[in-house]
């Protein structure tokens, strides 16, 4: 190879080292690179401190995604740690920028040679068309001693034009050093400018706005299940834990009760916190017995299937009475139309959006399940809806925005398989698979204000999040 072609091959050796570098390196600085992690055959324990929580997600008609979050805990520790990484961090670009600085000096220098050598180039081109012209004048060797030069010059020009856009490319790189160098600068200076208290005011006022953009969503279409996350292992193979859907925000409490029959005692703690580390708040001796594992709490009010009996119970835990009690009538019970599991879960009582429902099956309608919208007051029903779905082939259901949705099993390769909407009295067969990590699930409910599915995995105590096809409300629509 020529001395030229000796030079330039050094250049081009040079931009795929650069670009390899930037590749490597600026993803890993700026923090794009991100490790995926599963849960599925990792025991996760959830923590407020962890971070932001990601509960559903949406997608408006014109394609954006739309997202539900809940903040963490602040922590007064965490704030000189991260300023820390911060520092390290802008230390780190600018290290960079100066490296680009001299990178970018050298490549303008072997710029300037490349364009030298590339306008040769085109001026022997044009001779050599010259010469070919009039080819019959000059003497065959000479003619064919130029024909060999341009054969070995002609495939640099491609790469010559290469050269000059991996020139830019650096240039560009350079540029948005800067920027990023200015924008951590910024950061760094308005981290120094605000004291905990006022950032503190901003995290809030940003989950106030999370909060209202939550409130526009309205009912959505089950679309997928993913997790679960493991919160707690704990209690028998059978059992309900639950929080209030129409609590306040404040109000985090959990309830617990182990087992599906000959129990009567109710575990409260204040938070899930408290619940992962088995500080309990409070106990509730009930007055009877339960039956089954569906069990609700709604509006402070704990609603459940009296032991051998199809007969439903209020029990406020303000008062510790029971409010109110009802026979559901025809509604099978004690096994005679459990789901696939059995354990007396005739009758299963589930909120959503909407209010108050019991699922069960009746021999007037051949066994099938029954869907009954209650009077969260009286538990008087306001309207049934007769299904075609056997009872005893379900595995569990649960009711979203006035669907219900039902599983073909409660062991492992369960899936969402049928649905019935209340709003139009028509139901469809789905596919809508979900983890059965534990291999048996004995509850299974879902949370309006959570937007999660809690469930009893085989002693596991674990959350199901879902994602929804939501219709986005406008300010016209309210």
């Amino acid at each position: 190879m020529s001395p030229p072609l000796l030079k330039l091959g050094a250049v081009l050796s040079t931009v795929a080292m650069i670009s390899n570098w930037m590749s490597q390196t600026l993803p890993s600085l700026v923090g794009l690179n991100t490790t995926r992690l599963s849960t599925s055959d990792t025991l996760t324990q959830i923590s407020p401190k962890e971070g932001w929580q990601v509960y559903s997600s949406a997608q408006d008609p014109d394609g954006r995604c739309i997202c539900t979050v809940v903040a963490p805990e602040q922590n007064l520790c965490s704030r000189d740690a991260k300023s820390r990484q911060l520092r390290q961090l802008l230390e780190k670009v600018q290290n960079m920028s100066q490296s680009i600085e001299v990178l970018n000096l050298r490549t303008q220098r072997d710029f300037q040679y490349v364009l030298k050598m590339e306008t040769q180039m085109k001026g022997l081109k044009a001779k050599f068309r010259q010469i070919e012209d009039d080819r019959k004048t000059l003497m065959t060797k000479h003619f064919q001693e130029l024909k060999e030069k341009m054969d070995e010059l002609l495939p640099l020009i491609p790469v010559l034009e290469q050269y000059k856009t991996d020139a830019k490319l650096i240039t560009q790189f350079k540029e948005e050093i800067r920027n990023l160098s200015t924008v951590l600068t910024g950061i760094q200076e308005e981290i120094g400018a605000y004291d905990y208290e006022e950032l503190h005011q901003r995290v809030l006022s940003l989950e106030t706005r999370l909060r209202d953009c939550m409130k526009k969503l309205t009912c959505g279409k089950l679309m997928k299940i993913t997790g679960p996350i493991t919160v707690k292992i704990s209690g028998t193979r059978f059992g309900a834990w639950m929080t209030d859907p129409l609590a306040s925000e404040k109000n985090n409490r959990v309830w617990y009760m182990d087992s599906y029959t000959n129990n009567k005692i109710v575990r409260e703690y204040k938070s899930i916190a408290d619940f992962v580390s088995g500080a309990e708040s409070r106990t509730y001796n009930l007055p009877f017995k339960w039956a089954g594992t569906n069990h609700v709490v709604y509006n402070g009010s704990l609603y459940f299937n009296k032991y051998q009996s199809n007969i439903i119970i209020k029990y406020s835990f303000d008062t510790g009475r029971v409010l109110a009690q009802r026979s559901l009538e025809y509604a099978g019970f004690h096994n005679v139309y459990p789901y696939t599991w059995g354990g007396f879960s005739d009758i299963d009582l589930m909120a959503d959006e909407i209010g108050l429902w019991a699922v069960y099956a009746t021999n007037q309608n051949a066994g099938n399940i029954v869907i009954s919208q209650l009077n969260q007051d009286t538990l008087e029903v306001l309207k049934s809806w007769s299904t075609g779905y056997p009872k005893r082939s379900a595995g569990e259901s649960f009711m979203i925005c006035g669907t219900l949705y039902v599983t073909n099993s409660h062991l492992t390769g369960a899936k969402v398989y049928y649905s019935y909407s209340t709003k139009t009295s028509t139901y469809e067969y789905t596919d809508i698979p979900f983890h059965n990590q534990y291999f048996h699930i004995s509850m299974l409910d879902y949370n309006a204000r959570d937007r999660a599915l809690y469930a009893w995995n085989n002693g596991h105590q674990v959350l199901f999040n879902v994602t929804l096809f939501h219709v986005i409300k406008t300010e016209d629509d309210t």
